[in-house]
């Protein structure tokens, strides 16, 4: 089969690799009809992301139709179009039965490399390094999905691919980053990065009773599409953003603040220039201007949700300032699982179509230049799908 393959910092290819198989019992094996790339692939693509290998298959945003099952697959049939979530969970162990998936403790088979960086495993998830499992990712031709029996959901055939697909990943991310904000009527929530990841967040902060939403983004393109949406943006390069922040709430701050960039955000000044050269000389592994904001940006007693990916230690965090504040900080991976029947209930009541964020599409044998295109771009670029 075809397959997108991770060759080293900044080289992808598309490359001819053999067919996946059932292994296990549980295993599905899916015919890939939509894929996408995600901004977080684009960390891999960067080199910010430590333990790929070269041959990786990337993607962790696909969906497709089911076309051999394990054994132990009583929930699918060969014919049913399914989506998949990027978090792979066994639906049995102590945090998948308090449906905290993307915590899964069986799902990594190298959560010993986990373990050492960070104390503790996550789930493994698909094509996205081998400290999360070393799983090949979807944008190919098939792929093997392990639990299946817990993760795929069926969608009805009256929904298009593209009103679907993004319930692997950027849907449910941005809904949980909105959730994880305790939303009030009324609230104001202000949120970093308008890409995919952060427009779910904006919608999803309107759907759950905000009643403003201010954004930040240095991208133009970005910020007419959040502005699309209801949000009120600026770019962070022209403006204070603490100062504007401060005087669209009357001094107060925002109720909420969205990390929706991770651990590649830019600044000015010298902060993020001291950022940027410690991590283009190994000396830091993440630049985290836009968390420092928000934690300085919100108001007392809020909550500063973080949706985008952070990889290591981070340098020069306002701790204090949480603590003098009494922010609550909820972050981490998506429990994708969780929210896939609720999103999808959406979808079909027309509350949203998420194929709002789609702004190109190409082949999966094109995918090399839609990384590029994607990474050098993003003015222009906002959600790229591939079809096999």
């Amino acid at each position: 089969m075809k397959a997108v393959c991770w060759r080293g910092k900044k080289d992808v290819a598309v490359e001819t690799v053999p067919d996946p198989k059932v292994i296990n019992g549980r295993d599905a094996i899916i015919k890939i009809t939509s894929t996408a790339i995600c901004g977080s692939d684009l960390h891999l693509y960067d080199g910010y992301v430590p333990t790929m290998k070269a041959g990786d298959i990337l993607g962790h945003e696909f969906m497709g139709e089911v076309v051999e099952t394990g054994k132990n697959i009583t929930n699918l049939k060969v014919g049913d179009r399914v989506v998949i979530p990027f978090t792979i969970a066994c639906g049995g162990c102590f945090f998948c039965k308090k449906t905290l998936y993307s915590a899964c403790d069986n799902s990594n088979p190298n959560a010993g490399m986990a373990e050492k960086v960070y104390g503790a495993s996550g789930a493994g998830l698909f094509g996205f390094s081998h400290m999360m499992g070393g799983y090949a990712g979807g944008q190919a031709e098939f792929v093997r999905v392990p639990f299946a029996d817990v993760g795929p959901l069926k969608v009805p055939s009256h929904l298009t691919d593209e009103q679907v697909l993004f319930l692997s990943d950027i849907f449910p991310t941005g809904y949980m980053a909105a959730e994880n904000c305790a939303i009030e009527r009324g609230d104001t929530v202000a949120v970093w990065g308008c890409g995919p990841v952060g427009l779910f967040a904006i919608k999803s902060c309107f759907l759950l009773g905000a009643e403003r939403v201010l954004a930040i983004d240095p991208i133009a393109g970005r910020r007419a599409r959040a502005e699309l949406l209801g949000a009120k943006a600026i770019n962070p390069n022209e403006v204070d953003v603490l100062k504007w922040l401060a005087d669209a709430t009357a001094g107060r701050g925002p109720d909420a603040c969205i990390d929706a960039v991770g651990l590649e955000s830019h600044g000015t000044g010298f902060v993020p220039f001291v950022d940027k050269l410690k991590t283009s000389v190994m000396l830091a592994t993440d630049r985290p201007n836009v968390l420092r904001q928000a934690i300085m940006a919100c108001r007392k007693g809020g909550t500063v949700s973080v949706p985008g990916v952070y990889a290591g230690m981070l340098d020069k965090m306002p701790l204090g300032a949480a603590f003098s504040k009494g922010l609550t900080i909820k972050m981490g991976q998506t429990h994708v699982q969780r929210y896939l029947k609720p999103l999808l209930g959406r979808i079909e009541r027309g509350e949203i179509d998420p194929s709002f964020v789609i702004t190109h599409r190409f082949k999966l044998t094109d995918a090399p230049a839609a990384y590029d295109h994607f990474l050098n771009q993003q003015d222009e670029f906002g959600k790229v799908v591939l079809k096999p």
